[in-house]
């Protein structure tokens, strides 16, 4: 069984605290998820910056784009000089936003002569319950929302979704194993934290999960190398 790859989601602004971080969990074999909270704090220079620290280190770049299609292609068009394995949007940004991206992306790597980084749409935050969906109008359940959009963004071109773990097999029925899945909110424990539709890592591995954002059990994580350690030695048990 190919276990999947855990991207470690570095939430911090401090430069120092992501580079020893990133040192820690490379030597444990995940890669590492760098969102707007370091990005807005350090930019461009700052995620250069993280990866002359840990040469080779697999990188998704979570910045989940969202506007009028031309400013989100320039947005990929910029971010992609960085060579990340996966930037993500939002899918709800509809199918012409999307397909902007996905031909900048194309375009940007090709003259660049670099290897093409795999561009998810996140489907519904994780955050986001029954609840939350209805607030802010959308009609279908999270399950049907999430399916919906994953057929639209495979339409569209692009290489897989961020979902929940909820709906990985839905993912996965409706659009193929090859699809890839980005998946926050696992948890080894219950957690008191602002995740709300989540999963453990071996459940996720049972549904057909290909690569886990795992963030403050392994960030928060007196050493976070072992959490890591423990994590995927818990997968291939």
């Amino acid at each position: 069984m190919t276990l999947p790859k855990i991207y470690v989601a570095i939430d911090t602004p401090e430069m120092d605290a992501a580079k020893k971080i990133t040192s820690l969990v490379k030597a444990a074999g995940c890669g590492i998820k760098l969102g707007m909270e370091f990005f807005n704090a350090n930019g461009p220079q700052g995620i250069e910056a993280v990866q002359a620290s840990a040469p080779g280190i697999s990188l998704f770049i979570d910045l989940k784009y969202h506007d009028i299609p031309n400013t989100v292609a320039g947005a990929v068009r910029s971010i992609s000089r960085l060579a990340p394995d996966f930037l993500n949007i939002h899918a709800s940004g509809g199918p012409d936003m999307m397909k902007a991206a996905k031909d900048a992306l194309l375009d940007e790597s090709s003259k660049r002569s670099i290897k093409t980084p795999q561009l998810l749409a996140v489907t519904v935050l994780t955050s986001m319950d029954e609840k939350a969906v209805t607030s802010v109008g959308w009609q279908l359940p999270i399950a049907d929302q999430v399916k919906r959009l994953a057929l639209l963004t495979q339409q569209c071109g692009l290489d897989g979704v961020v979902c929940s773990p909820l709906e990985i097999e839905i993912v996965r029925a409706s659009c193929g194993a090859g699809f890839t899945t980005m998946v926050p909110g696992i948890r080894p424990a219950s957690a008191n934290d602002d995740q709300k539709r989540v999963m453990t890592p071996r459940d996720a591995v049972a549904a057909g999960v290909h690569h886990m954002v795992i963030g403050r059990p392994i960030t928060g994580a007196a050493d976070p190398a072992q959490a890591a350690h423990d994590i995927l030695a818990s997968l291939a048990a």
